[in-house]
């Protein structure tokens, strides 16, 4: 009995997600660069610790994976895993730097 290689297909992405996929990081990855320079000024404004953990923790998620976004286009594939590794560690961190945030005293 032999048995027929069995070939699967990745399924097709219409071309119009893959552009909202895109203008919808762009979208995000402006808005927190916003929000982050929000909370930095409400850091200096009122000498809130609190809130430069909030600037820094979404500049880390949001900011960073934004600014890194056109290397992942120029680089070769062979370095897109470590690139993801990086992106998704800074958004970790900017996501516990703003968790620390919630939980500190002011």
């Amino acid at each position: 009995m032999d048995s027929p290689l069995q070939v699967i297909q990745e399924p097709q992405i219409p071309d119009w997600l893959l552009a909202f996929g895109q203008v919808a990081n762009l979208l995000s990855g402006l808005i927190g660069v916003l929000i982050a320079y929000v909370a930095y000024r409400g850091f200096r404004r009122n000498d809130s610790r609190p809130m430069l953990y909030v600037a820094a923790g979404f500049g880390l998620s949001l900011g960073v994976p934004f600014g890194l976004y056109p290397f992942a286009i120029l680089l070769p594939e062979g370095l897109a895993p470590a690139l993801y590794v990086v992106q998704m560690s800074s958004q970790l961190g900017g996501l516990l730097l703003i968790l620390y945030a919630l939980r500190m005293q002011p």
